[in-house]
């Protein structure tokens, strides 16, 4: 895991989302080596600036807005 800032954080979860249709928060921790608590964290905000979207299906997802 890496001493990494908020903005470099999201920046980095919005260039794997172009990567995937829909994720899990765990998965995008998973693939970029950092810690689920700071994921959830920036993705919290990324929905908030509304680059993100949740999305309900049997479960949560996260993906780009569209």
């Amino acid at each position: 895991m890496s001493d990494i800032t908020s903005d470099e954080l999201k920046q980095k979860i919005l260039d794997h989302l172009k990567t995937v249709d829909k994720t899990k928060n765990r998965d995008v921790a998973k693939a970029l080596d950092e810690e689920k608590r700071m994921v959830d964290k920036a993705i919290g905000e990324l929905a908030t600036e509304g680059k993100i979207e949740y999305l309900y299906l049997n479960g949560s997802y996260i993906t780009l807005k569209k």
